[in-house]
């Protein structure tokens, strides 16, 4: 809860502000809509998918793993990507802005 008795808990904004600052580009959001659809894809089957540079791709799948939405898994060589809970919150929020 953010609110107590009219004092704003700060800790809790800030949590707030990175998860919203992590999802808060379109190219992050198409990330969370491919893994929704096809969960378990790597960085470069990710750019390839959303036709992006890898290093881009990247870089935008750190900071939706640093707002705590993409989870990693290495597998082998690979490293494997898929939403965590709280990134199927932020969907269905996205779906209700639509």
């Amino acid at each position: 809860m953010l609110y107590t008795g009219g004092m704003v808990k700060v800790k809790s904004c800030r949590v707030m502000e990175r998860i919203v600052k992590g999802f808060a580009n379109h190219r992050r959001l198409e990330i969370l809509g491919l893994l929704h659809r096809r969960p378990e894809l790597s960085v470069e089957e990710i750019s390839e998918t959303l036709n992006i540079g890898y290093e881009n791709a990247s870089d935008h799948i750190r900071k939706l793993a640093i707002a705590g939405l993409v989870m990693k898994r290495h597998a082998g060589r690979d490293v494997r990507h898929k939403l965590t809970p709280r990134a199927n919150h932020v969907l269905t929020f996205c779906k209700t802005l639509e």
